[in-house]
Parts: structure tokens; sequence; C-alpha cells
């Protein structure tokens, strides 16, 4: 399994980590299994005739010698890796596998004299290290764009030759982590998440109540966000872009933008429109947790595209539980709804039809309406809605594995497991409420129609009611 390490610029750095010890004593036997080179002593094995610090140079000599712009980050570092039930692997396999993983990534293509200079190093039985220097031999830089996915293309061939544990079915689902400096900006900040964790999932609670572009937009604009709309020629909204009130770029002088796309792929504007439903009478959550319970029994039936279509809705149904959860459970909720989301996204074509998807799209417009209803239900009505979940995503769980979806098996799993503390929360709020002075669970209500989030960084004035004409700085086309 090909994993991308840390990018930089300390060639020397990395290799001194690599043949070291390791952070815990971990690293064994540290040595060469393969380079650019096959000539190429070991410092580990032949320190007399190369070191590590020879070593470094001359990785990094392709990079001095560069007479134009050098790369900010030039050291490329990845790892290969094996499943634990796999045999072990000899250094003249991993030899094979470190010159092919470089090929496919167009590090050093074979055959190519130009091509970076790189080295694989193993200190462990199941897994190597390849560090090159992205600057070819003849001046020009590495064209390394997909280099990832191309690398899994070939670690399937292997798997396949030698007859090693697959790897899970190559998707682009995962959710988009925040970067290194994203983190770190959040941090100088004192924030308690990057900006694009916040962006993430308040668009992801706007889109599960939208009805419709302009209540969607409304929405983002409500819970604080800066809004920038695209249109197309003949004017019509055709993509959007979201910034966090206060995260700015270039000295402060810019908003720091993310389109929907950039955010997550299920948060683009086009798929956004596949979510949207005509506005429902409020429900209260009895009838919101019957319907969920029916489309459970219906998903577990579900056919790949009609099962692809109910697991998204759900995914919907689990966002709104979570801003609408009383405190007690909310944190547990919310952190199902995050895991669940990559189980809401599945690989190939799908659709929206499902009997299921409907009943989980009823259920999430009842739960907007949840902060009156709960009052009325207390806590029995809120374990009932969360016993419920429970069996909606098992019942995910279930399609994802007939489906051969390991990544989002696993993220299913995972949020029933976070649902059920949730269960057990509201269970033991029920157990220790004295009969004297029985407690309601009590939500604290959502301002205007948004979605409940953190209050905004920098005031935010409110939107004017429907009907109100609109004023200076406010209509399609404008960013607040």
């Amino acid at each position: 399994m090909p994993k991308k390490g840390e990018q930089g610029a300390d060639t020397a750095g990395l290799l001194a980590y690599l043949f070291g010890p390791g952070d815990r004593d971990e690293h064994t036997d540290p040595h060469l299994v393969a380079a650019w080179d096959p000539a190429l002593p070991c410092p580990a094995r032949a320190p007399g005739r190369m070191t590590l610090s020879a070593l470094g140079l001359l990785l990094d000599a392709p990079v001095e010698a560069l007479r134009g712009p050098r790369p900010a980050e030039d050291v490329w570092h990845v790892s290969i890796r094996n499943a634990p039930t796999d045999r072990t692997l000899t250094d003249t396999e991993w030899a094979t596998v470190a010159a092919e993983m470089v090929h496919a990534a167009g590090v050093a293509p074979h055959g190519d004299e130009h091509g970076c200079r790189w080295v694989a190093v193993r200190h462990a039985p199941d897994h190597i290290h390849i560090v090159a220097t992205l600057a070819r031999r003849d001046g020009r830089h590495p064209r390394i764009r997909g280099d990832i996915l191309r690398m899994h293309t070939a670690a399937r061939t292997f798997e396949t030759v030698w007859g090693l544990a697959p790897m899970s079915p190559l998707d682009t689902t995962a959710p988009r982590a925040p970067a290194t400096g994203e983190k770190e900006k959040a941090t100088r900040r004192g924030l308690t998440e990057p900006a694009r964790a916040t962006l993430q999932r308040t668009v992801r609670q706007a889109a599960a109540l939208a009805t419709d572009d302009t209540d969607f937009l409304n929405r983002l604009r409500d819970a604080g966000l800066r809004v920038r709309e695209h249109h197309d020629e003949h004017g019509t909204v055709d993509g959007y872009a979201v910034a966090l009130p206060g995260d700015r770029a270039d000295h402060g002088t810019r908003p720091v933008w993310f389109s929907g796309r950039t955010l997550a792929y299920d948060l683009s504007l086009p798929r956004i429109r596949e979510r949207y439903e005509p506005a429902l009478t409020p429900a209260d959550l009895t009838r919101a947790h019957h319907r969920i319970r029916e489309a459970a029994a219906l998903l577990a039936r579900a056919g790949r595209t009609e099962g692809a279509g109910d697991v998204a809705a759900l995914g919907d149904l689990l966002t709104t539980t979570a801003a609408t959860s009383p405190a007690t459970v909310r944190a547990h909720v919310q952190a199902a709804a995050t895991r669940f989301e990559q189980a809401s996204r599945t690989p190939g074509a799908r659709t929206l039809e499902g009997t299921a998807r409907t009943h989980f799209k009823a259920a999430t417009r009842a739960l907007e309406h949840a902060p009156r209803t709960a009052r009325a239900g207390g806590a029995p009505a809120v374990l009932n809605l969360l016993l419920a979940l429970i069996e909606a995503v098992e019942a995910a769980t279930a399609w994802h594995r007939a489906q051969n979806h390991r990544a989002q098996t696993t993220a299913a799993a995972q949020a029933a497991v976070l649902l059920r503390e949730a269960a057990t929360l509201t269970t033991g709020a029920r157990t220790t409420t004295p009969r004297t002075a029985p407690r309601t669970a009590r939500v604290t209500p959502t301002t205007g129609r948004g979605p409940a989030t953190p209050p905004p960084a920098t005031p935010v004035p409110p939107r004017p009611p429907t009907g109100t004409p609109p004023g200076p700085g406010t209509g399609p086309g404008r960013s607040r």
C-alpha cells in the first residue's frame, strides 16, 4: 500500500531518521534495497565506501545544479507497506517494487537516464521507504501530478501476481484533510480546528436542509459564512465558494475561499442540487424514527445504484441529527456524522428514486423542527431516534460490505459504535433521573433557518425576513 510521507527540503535529516533507530527503537537492520545506481554502496553495510552525508550530497546534486527556480519541497518521500497477513518479501522483491513505483510516479521512468535520483530503504520486514529529490539530471522538473494514484495501480499488479492481500478498491470518496499549513494557521489563531473543517461541516448541514439554490446560499450566510456566487453567461448560478470570516491570506489582503468541490467532492453545487426536496409539513420525532426504521429495512435489500442514493440521504440525516441533538449526546452524534461522511459517498453511479431515500429525506425534514418536538418526547423520544439511526447505519454497513466497499464499510461501522455510545448516555440519563422531577431533553433552537454552528469569528448582520425588499449590499452575486 503506497502512502505519501512528509515532503520537505532536508534530505540529510530524512536519511538520518530512516537509517537511525526510529522514535521507539523500532527500526531493525536499516539498509538499502535499491537505488537509481544499482552499484551504489549501502551506508549501513559498507560505511567505509559510503556515508550518510555523502549519500545525501549525491541525492541533492541535481537540485543544487538547477539554474532555474528550485521546488519549495524538493524531497519526495513515499512508504510502501504490506498487509500484516502477507508473507515477508525478500530484498530483491522489494527492489522490484521500488523500481516500479518510481517509474509509475514519474520520478524515474524505466530506461530514462535523466530521471531523478532515488533510494529505497528497508528497516522493517513489512515495508520500505523511497526517497527521491525532485530534479532530473537534465535540469528539468519531473511530472509527478497524480503520482499516488498511479502507484496504487502498480501495487494492485503486485498483489495479483504475488498473491498478496488486496487494498481497498480505489475510489475518490475520502474527505479532503486540512494541509499542515492550515492546521498551523488554526493553532496560531487559537481555533479548535482548521477553517476547512469548519466549512465542511457548515456547508454539509446547509445542504442537508436546503430546498433550492437560494435557500442553500441563504443558509450559508445565516450560518455566518462569506459566500461568493459564480454565474454562467446567462446569469444562472453554476457554482459557489465560501470563506470563514477572519481567515485571510497574502498578509491579510484577501479572504481564503474554498469552492464546494475543494471541500469535498459531494459538496459541489451539482451534487448538492441532487439533495433538494420540497419543504414538508413538520412532523414529530416519533414519526421520524418510524420512517428511519422503514428505510433501514429497504436499504438492506437495495441494489448497487439505488443503495448509493440511499446512503447519501442517510448521511444528510445524520448531519441534521447532529445539529439538533440534546447537549448530552451532541458530541457523540456529531462524531458519528463526521465518520459516516465517507460511507455516504460511494464510487460509481447512483439513482435518486429509492423509497429508502425518500424516507430518510422526510425524516431529515422532521428533525429540522426537533427543537419544538423534543420537548414533548423528552429523553425517550431521543433514545428511540438514536436506536432507529443505529439500525439504519448498521444496514448501510451491511450494504457496503456486500458491495465490497471496504473504506465505506469501516466508516459506517465506526459511526454505529459512536451512535451506540450516544444511546447509552441517553439511557443513563433516563435511569438516574428522579421520578418526582422528570427531565426533558432540551435542544437549543437554531436562529433563523441556518444550521446550528459555533458563533462566527466576526459579526454578520441577519438576513431580512422573506418578502422584505433587498437593501444595499444584498442580492445575487454579492458576498458577505
